[in-house]
């Protein structure tokens, strides 16, 4: 049996990256995973390709509706939801005096109020005992330029961790984050505004200050997701799980 046999995850933004490595994880651990991503093809061919396991269900996290929508057939098709990963976010590098309204809300719709949208519509389905896993950032807890929004929705996020452990306490719901560090993903140049050989120099640059000597992989979240999601860390609750190689705690050189 899997360390995750028997019980029903959902996990946003599904259709590649993270989102999806985790799927794959979960879904090979025993768990019935519902996907939801924005681009319909992709994600129903990203959830073919893992087999009877997995659910594709096309659904932008920044409407309320489309979440409610999500919650009715997890309910029709299961009865019940065991895991939430809000795994979807976007960003990009945007220095301060040139940060608009529309970025503002174009960040904070996804990355905020989606994660509210995802586990608020959830909570009628919710089971006792039930993981909640939010996806925040290492950049949460650092000071790096042009990336103020997407830094300061990062930390909004992290914040639901205390707030919803309190609140769900009764139920017995556990709610962590994970904190990925430099994870290469299709995302992780091309939206953030970078070219491919850019991204590539910036990649190598960052493993060069990581103590553990390299970038991140999707499968080391997607195997803290799993851990977070299991039995095994029943005892844990209103944690951030930071994964990046010790990139946003240790210094490579002698100040």
């Amino acid at each position: 049996m899997g360390r995750l046999e028997g019980k029903v995850a959902l996990i946003t933004g599904a259709s590649s990256g993270i989102g999806f490595d985790t799927a794959r994880a979960m879904s090979e651990e025993g768990a019935f995973v519902f996907m939801t991503a924005r681009r319909k093809d992709v994600l129903e061919k990203a959830a073919g390709s893992l087999g009877t396991n997995a659910r594709a269900i096309a659904a932008d996290v920044s409407k309320r509706s489309d979440m409610e929508n999500v919650m009715k057939i997890i309910k029709e098709e299961k009865g019940h939801l065991d895991v939430i990963f809000a795994n979807a976010g976007i960003g990009r590098y945007v220095s301060l005096q040139d940060v608009t309204d529309d970025e503002f809300h174009r960040v904070f719709d996804v990355n905020v109020l989606g994660t509210i949208h995802t586990v608020q519509c959830m909570l009628p389905i919710l089971s006792y005992g039930a993981s909640i896993i939010i996806n925040t950032s290492m950049t949460a807890s650092m000071g790096l330029p042009n990336f103020c929004v997407y830094e300061a929705s990062k930390s909004a996020v992290r914040s639901f961790i205390f707030t919803w452990t309190a609140e769900l306490r009764d139920r017995r719901i556990r709610v962590n984050a994970l904190s990925p560090g430099v994870i290469p993903t299709a995302a992780a140049g091309g939206e953030l505004g970078r070219s491919p050989e850019e991204e590539k120099k910036a990649q190598e640059y960052r493993a060069s200050l990581t103590p553990l000597g390299r970038v991140g992989k999707v499968s080391d979240i997607s195997s803290a997701a799993v851990f977070l999601a299991s039995d095994e860390s029943s005892y844990i609750t209103s944690t951030e799980l930071t994964v990046d190689g010790g990139l946003s705690r240790v210094f490579p050189v002698k100040l």
